[in-house]
């Protein structure tokens, strides 16, 4: 066994084998029947579930290595992101060298939106698709898994709970990092564990010191240069799951923990995919090449990369006038955008917090709210 076997992405070799696992499961085709028939998939699932699996197999064909893949599945991504978003815009997509890999580091807000959102920029503009990172409690499906990881994904094992092992896990998710980036393998990883569910993006410093641990002996500065850290920020206008999160954090906050639902991860996954999302900007910083004295230097540097590209909506101005805060630097936001656009999100704006709960309602604020306090407090710092 390999030393990056138990995370590392699924390679050319293995692709026929794990499609033809994938085709044979029945788990992943009774979900693919019910999300593609709904209605009928309640009637006749036998069926509807054979009816899915041959056309799957006439799509498979051809498909023998990691990159076909990626290319069979673009169409699919870009009809995903047009029924779903009403607009997708990128910036510095030309701070970012041809040939060179790189290390994205980003906020988080959607589990799998966010990389794909990365992945479409890339793809486009030319570049290699990252290896990214996910979670192991996001793959408690064996067809989960192999779906992720024939994508390019690599595993983070968050559900261990011993000392000893947490520390294995990441001295070896530190090297594969390092690794990849040898190999000329861009890397995609969440500036912190889980999504930031209260819109409060900051990285934590231990994830800089896990991309550190496995070069020991080395200048902390030379070695951050060497990664080619790029600070990634990504807005959504409107999050598709900001309900579900605005009920978690409700309940954290009343009983001092939450406990998920069975399916409440596939539910986030599919909400994330499907539902709408306005507009969304996705901001490619600058290379971080300073010779940063530790990890919290390294943590602030991105943070306010991130902080200060992050493309505020009228959907953010909104939730901080509807919590009595509105300073004036921001006083007159309304000035930024069209009228139109303003009226119709207002709309929008009041729907969606009038289906909420009302206990649920200052946790669904605070997602929308707070990127521009962060905005306003990096700005206040320089």
């Amino acid at each position: 066994m390999g030393e990056f076997d138990a995370i590392r992405p699924y390679d050319d070799a293995e692709v026929p084998a794990v499609m033809d696992r994938l085709l044979a499961d029945r788990d992943l085709m009774r979900m693919l029947a019910a999300y593609r028939f709904p209605r009928l998939a309640r009637w006749f699932p036998g069926l509807l579930q054979s009816a899915v699996q041959r056309g799957l197999r006439r799509e498979a064909r051809g498909i023998t290595c990691v990159d076909t893949l990626q290319h069979k599945l673009e169409p699919y991504l870009d009809r995903l992101i047009e029924s779903s978003t009403l607009q997708v815009t990128y910036s510095g997509l030309e701070n970012l060298q041809k040939g060179q890999s790189h290390l994205f580091l980003a906020n988080h807000r959607d589990i799998v939106m966010d990389p794909a959102f990365v992945n479409y920029a890339l793809y486009h503009a030319g570049h290699p698709t990252p290896r990214m990172a996910i979670g192991d409690n996001l793959l408690q499906r064996p067809f989960v898994a192999d779906l992720m990881r024939l994508n390019k994904c690599f595993i983070v094992h968050r559900s261990l709970t011993g000392r000893r092992e947490k520390l294995q896990a990441y001295q070896t998710m530190s090297a594969y990092i390092s690794h990849s980036l040898r190999q000329s393998e861009s890397i995609w990883i969440a500036q912190a564990e889980g999504r930031a569910k209260d819109g409060l993006d900051e990285t934590d410093p231990a994830i800089i010191k896990m991309l550190c641990m496995s070069r020991k002996g080395e200048d902390f500065g030379e070695v951050i240069r060497s990664l080619r850290l790029v600070p990634v920020s990504i807005a959504y206008e409107w999050d598709p799951c900001d309900a579900m999160k605005a009920r978690e954090l409700e309940q954290k906050a009343r009983l001092g923990e939450y406990r998920k639902e069975t399916g409440e991860d596939d539910r986030s996954i599919a909400m994330g995919l499907t539902g709408y999302k306005g507009r969304v900007h996705v901001a490619f910083g600058q290379p971080l090449q300073e010779a940063y004295a530790d990890a919290k230097a390294v943590a602030r540097a991105v943070d306010q990369q991130i902080l200060t590209q992050y493309r505020l909506y009228p959907s953010n101005y909104l939730a901080l006038e509807q919590q009595g805060e509105l300073p004036t630097a921001v006083a007159d936001w309304r000035s930024s955008f069209p009228a139109a656009e303003v009226a119709a999100e207002e709309q929008r704006f009041a729907e969606r917090l009038a289906a909420l709960l009302p206990a649920q309602q200052p946790y669904w604020l605070l997602q929308y709210a707070n990127p521009v306090r962060s905005r306003l407090r990096v700005l206040e710092a320089v």
